[in-house]
């Protein structure tokens, strides 16, 4: 399979990356060379693998929600340098 340069620069679009007509040529060779690599794992064989989302065994670490009581307003507000009923107020920070 051979990328066009309209599709190189559609991927690019895609991407939200700028190409300049110089960079073409090299960009379609290196996305010519991932699907065809992508093209020769279809001739190997998963028959009897099975499908996995981790290879080691992990499983979800998430704990259930739990609902209990929280800080007061009046202790929110002792933990903070400036508070005021809306929330914290923290410095500008660009």
């Amino acid at each position: 399979m051979s990328l066009k340069d309209e599709e190189v620069l559609h991927v690019a679009r895609l991407s939200a990356i700028e190409v300049s007509e110089e960079e073409i040529p090299r960009l379609k060779k290196d996305l010519n060379e991932v699907l065809e690599y992508m093209n020769s794992l279809s001739s190997v064989s998963t028959r009897g693998v099975r499908p996995t989302s981790h290879v080691h065994g992990a499983v979800n670490a998430f704990r259930d929600d739990l609902v209990r009581e929280s800080l007061t307003l009046e202790q929110t507000e002792s933990n903070a340098p400036d508070f005021n009923s809306n929330g914290f107020r923290v410095p500008k920070v660009l």
